[in-house]
């Protein structure tokens, strides 16, 4: 069963309990509407040892700035404002002082920098490696959440990034080469906070998410939910120093948004995205009526066999 596979299969399970409220699993977070127009969303994202970071290669500090980041990125997705975390964390014995106290001092190095509380989560013993599972809040007027179903024919396709640089530092780290630029941005991703945030607040964003898994594999994601295809200029996606267009459209963990736009409001979007940030939203295709991702190359399909990360 593949990953996918197996949270479809959830999704069947629990399809007859009752939802209390929620809307159920299908985009970066749960979204609970609390009244008055506004909604909290959920997040809980899990770290495993050997299969996201290497602890030899990755200091205590920056995994737990990491740990956090990725949890908020899913937050920024949704176009809402990260208000607290949940943290629970199984520690072997060679990692439950001075490692801990490490790993303790960049979780809240990021929390402060993004003004998130810490409020509950729970320790225990691990025979077998540090495991981290994080359970991030946010909290968004109804009218600026961003889900991955409300793509439209026609929307431009953007990302609010360079691709490609988490993936060439993961290759980095692999190959003993820790010291890269590349492999830094690897285990330093910045969430787009701020960003999502202000995209939230723009109605001609239609569908938004967070590639956390590769271009590649997470815009289907937007095409499956929102029942639509897209065309994709490989020659305009941009690639990040150290990477090639191929680990821009496959690698994981960048943490940049992906988001598409209406038409006409496109290139306003994009200008007034540029002003506030000093960095561009980069147009890469169009969502289409037809089901589907083509990759284009100077305007022609290319029959390229991309896919991003799987667990399994």
């Amino acid at each position: 069963m593949t990953e996918f596979g197996f949270i479809d299969n959830i999704q069947r399970l629990f399809a007859s309990l009752p939802g209390n409220g929620f809307e159920g699993i299908g985009d970066d977070c749960a979204v609970l509407p609390i009244g008055n127009g506004e909604s909290l969303v959920f997040t809980a994202d899990l770290l495993t040892e050997g299969v996201h970071f290497l602890r030899d290669a990755t200091s205590a500090r920056e995994l737990g700035r990491k740990s956090l980041a990725v949890n908020l990125s899913d937050v920024a997705a949704m176009g809402a404002r990260p208000v607290a975390t949940l943290l629970s964390i199984a520690l072997p014995a060679d990692a439950a002082d001075t490692w801990a106290e490490a790993f303790m001092l960049g979780y809240r190095e990021l929390s402060e920098q993004f003004g998130v509380a810490l409020v509950g989560g729970d320790t225990t013993r691990s025979l077998s490696g540090v495991t981290i599972n994080v359970t991030a809040i946010g909290r968004a007027d109804d009218a600026h959440l961003k889900r991955r179903s409300d793509a439209r024919p026609g929307d431009v396709i953007f990302t609010a990034g360079e691709l490609g640089a988490s993936g060439a530092g993961l290759q980095d780290i692999l190959a003993g080469r820790c010291d890269t630029p590349a492999a830094a941005v690897h285990r330093n991703p910045l969430p787009q906070v701020a960003e999502g945030i202000w995209l939230g607040g723009r109605p001609e964003v239609r569908a938004m998410m967070d590639l956390s898994d590769g271009l590649a594999s997470d815009l289907k994601h937007i095409l499956d939910r929102s029942a639509t295809g897209a065309e994709v200029d490989t020659d305009r996606i941009p690639v990040a120093p150290g990477a090639d267009v191929r680990m821009a459209a496959c690698g994981g963990e960048d943490y940049k948004l992906l988001l598409t736009a209406a038409p006409e409001a496109a290139d306003r979007l994009a200008a007034e995205f540029s002003a506030r940030f000093g960095a561009p939203l980069y147009p890469i295709g169009r969502i289409t009526a037809a089901p589907g991702l083509t990759w284009l190359r100077n305007g022609k399909p290319e029959p390229l066999d991309w896919h991003g990360f799987t667990h399994y």
